[in-house]
């Protein structure tokens, strides 16, 4: 039952797309862009997570936090949820999923091909 609850977790956390993901045409979830760094989650429903920031600058904390507070404490058996980022030196662009990857480098490829 706990894996079933972590999947849709993991599936709400990865419908908040990273802001500056979306503004570069390429819209990529917290999980895609690699954002999660840790999650735990109680016997309870008890949901803790640790987010990775792209930045030390991103402004987005705010965001994502409001936005996985809604989404998760709308999950069956989600009794709370507590958000934390680290301090945005962690990340790199190799934490982003393949897939994404690949649709990135295809879009930036369109956008920027001379032929």
């Amino acid at each position: 039952m706990l894996d079933a609850k972590y999947s849709a977790i993991i599936a709400a956390l990865d419908e908040i797309k990273d802001p500056c993901s979306v503004a570069s045409g390429v819209p990529m979830g917290l999980g895609e862009m690699g954002l999660i760094g840790a999650l735990e989650v109680s016997d309870l429903g008890a949901v803790s997570i640790e987010l990775r920031l792209t930045s030390p600058f991103c402004h987005m904390i705010g965001f994502f936090k409001t936005e996985a507070h809604a989404r998760l404490m709308a999950l069956p058996g989600v009794t709370s949820v507590s958000l934390s980022a680290d301090n945005g030196l962690d990340w790199t662009p190799e934490m982003i999923s393949s897939a994404s990857k690949e649709r990135r480098s295809a879009m930036l490829q369109s956008r920027y091909s001379t032929s």
